[in-house]
């Protein structure tokens, strides 16, 4: 599966669901990003069941800016709404790998639970 250019209008639609979705905040001018987009590709080509997904920076600074993105790039790995995963750098090829398997693996029950119960802590 190619990967999908998101924008602020189809953000929801295409990431905002159940499942995992990888988000690589890039630019165009930026050569790590340049670096890691062939990486991103070929991960999405191994994994078509995982939505893979791109934000070019400089067109969707709204969307940048709600992400608090301050590095490029910065992947996010969003599974069922909630975002396991951000950090800016590029990732070899194999890393990006280990964390997808990595992902996958959470059990997304006991993140809801530990998120309910940071939640009730705070009031």
């Amino acid at each position: 599966m190619a990967t999908v250019e998101l924008t602020a209008q189809n953000f929801d639609s295409v990431v905002g669901g159940e499942g995992m979705a990888l988000v690589d905040f890039w630019a165009s001018w930026c050569g790590p990003c340049r670096m890691f987009g062939p990486i991103f590709e070929r991960a999405s080509e191994k994994h078509p069941d995982l939505v893979f997904a791109k934000v070019d920076t400089d067109a969707e600074q709204d969307l940048a800016q709600a992400f608090s993105i301050t590095s490029i790039p910065t992947l996010m790995i969003i599974r069922d709404k909630v975002i396991l995963y951000s950090q800016a750098g590029a990732l070899p090829e194999a890393a990006l790998e280990k964390l997808i398997t990595q992902a996958r693996q959470v059990d997304m029950d006991e993140v809801r639970a530990s998120m309910d119960n940071d939640e009730a802590a705070s009031i």
